[in-house]
């Protein structure tokens, strides 16, 4: 069983909630940490940009990634959205029941 920590980075606090809720409410993240605004450097198009973004800390489970990707492909106004998985090698056996349990995993 994989369970997966999925980065996303948003302009605004709007389009974080809204990707949270949306999230959340279709049951492909147990949790959504919505970080207060950072400032992101980036290079985008040959030019080295920036801009306040908040990010967003997705916890859920690898059968729900195909799924979550793609709804936060709908919702979000970026070109090109960062979407970044990190696998959950390890953590504490209740807050990973509670995850299976929030996301209504079988085992």
């Amino acid at each position: 069983m994989t369970y997966i920590l999925v980065i996303n980075t948003c302009p605004d606090l709007n389009t974080a909630k809204e990707i949270a809720d949306a999230l959340v409410g279709a049951d492909l993240a147990a949790c959504v940490n919505i970080m207060p605004a950072g400032l992101s450097v980036y290079r985008w198009l040959g030019e080295i940009e920036s801009a306040e973004e908040h990010v967003l800390l997705i916890k859920s489970h690898d059968d729900r990634y195909e799924h979550l990707e793609s709804m936060i492909q709908s919702l979000h106004p970026y070109e090109l959205p960062e979407i970044i998985v990190v696998p959950i090698s390890n953590g504490s056996p209740e807050y990973l029941n509670w995850l299976r349990d929030s996301l209504n995993i079988l085992e």
